[in-house]
């Protein structure tokens, strides 16, 4: 039988969120913001339908949209200076994954993965005739250097990086970045940096590019979404940043996949970057983290690290129970205590248990406050 590296993990995924609904829990199992968007990107996808064409964009994507990227990279703390060359439009960031891999993975090319992760990673490789290569993270979430040095070798292609990263929250720094060039230096590997959530890093934590390391940014692809930015995911914008060579080869392949992305979505976008602040909503994402960490404290569970980014948590739920695996664990609080969350061995190719189980705090505040205090009362 075919190992299925975790094609069916998605599955898992659904069903505790559906085991939530049928339970009339509080879902906190998944990442999707249940808040309303911003009204004025309302109003530029009203224009947008008055206004464009309505006919195929490039496969760069649209050129306004394109240069307020340009200019939205420019304006950041730890600034791109980028080239319309070194941009392209892209559906969704499972589709920048999954097509970046195809440009550059031969059959039989390893491709780390660093574990806990994703659930799409694995998939994206096998699916282009490569191998997953697992790395587990340390206990503590932290990258042991020697350990990943170990996994490469000479069939390695390509290191999948997300950062901040789903589902620990941890960030890579300049000095990381620095630490993974002078392990893959002499050697042709690229990097896949998935960079979805990086307007929202906390407590003064910026978030840094792999594009910012000169020579890391000849060999990366730093995928980014507009749909996690505006709490806007059904609309399936998102952008890649490459260097024009390996851009050109990502669209050899794009044009017979998907060819361009949403036409009147990319313009409502455009004109949504004159006026949007990423501190705002990285400001309203921060509050919801410190409201979650703060109730956290009035129940048995514990954060042993609070979230440097993303929308996040991860909980040791070994006060309540030594015996129960994770799994159990997580139905058992979504079923009897009306609370979702998901285990954290759902994010790993092999492992059956852990200490850990995973919350999202991009909910209304109402929601999180209601579903902790609950917990403070029924744990």
């Amino acid at each position: 039988m075919k190992k299925n590296y975790g094609f069916n993990d998605f599955k898992f995924f659904t069903e505790m969120s559906e085991l939530a609904s049928r339970h009339n829990s509080f879902d906190l199992s998944l990442g999707l913001p249940d808040f309303e968007i911003d009204p004025r990107l309302r109003h530029y996808l009203k224009e947008s339908a008055d206004i464009i064409s309505h006919s195929y964009e490039s496969l760069a994507g649209n050129p306004l949209l394109i240069e307020k990227i340009i200019k939205f990279n420019s304006q950041r703390i730890n600034s791109l200076d980028l080239k319309k060359e070194e941009v392209n439009i892209v559906p969704c960031s499972t589709f920048a994954l999954y097509t970046s891999l195809k440009s550059i993975v031969n059959l039989g090319d390893e491709v780390i993965v660093i574990q806990p992760s994703y659930y799409t990673y694995a998939p994206s490789i096998v699916l282009n005739g490569g191998v997953p290569v697992y790395y587990d993270l340390d206990n503590d979430f932290g990258m042991n250097w020697e350990k990943l040095q170990n996994c490469i070798s000479d069939k390695t292609k390509a290191i999948i990086i997300n950062s901040p990263q789903n589902p620990t929250g941890k960030m890579w720094t300049a000095s990381d970045w620095e630490q993974l060039y002078q392990i893959i230096k002499n050697q042709e590997v690229y990097i896949i940096s998935e960079e979805i959530y990086d307007i929202y890093c906390y407590d003064e934590i910026e978030h840094y590019s792999p594009f910012l390391h000169p020579e890391l940014k000849k060999r990366t692809f730093s995928i980014f979404s507009f749909g996690k930015m505006f709490h806007a995911t059904g609309w399936k914008v998102s952008y890649l940043l490459a260097s024009e060579e390996l851009l050109n080869n990502f669209r050899c392949h794009q044009q017979y996949i998907s060819y361009s992305s949403n036409s009147p979505c990319q313009y409502a976008i455009a004109k949504y970057l004159e006026v949007f602040d990423p501190s705002e909503n990285q400001k309203i994402m921060q509050n919801k983290r410190n409201i979650f960490y703060e109730l956290t404290k009035n129940t048995t569970l514990e954060i042993e690290q609070k979230a440097e980014g993303a929308f996040f948590q991860l909980v040791n739920f070994r006060n309540i129970s030594k015996k129960m695996t994770d799994v159990e664990f997580s139905k058992w609080l979504t079923v009897e205590k009306k609370v979702s969350c998901l285990p954290l061995s759902a994010f790993y190719n092999s492992r059956q248990n852990s200490d850990y189980i995973r919350f999202s705090f991009a909910k209304k505040d109402d929601v999180i406050i209601q579903a902790l205090e609950h917990l403070k009362k029924n744990l």
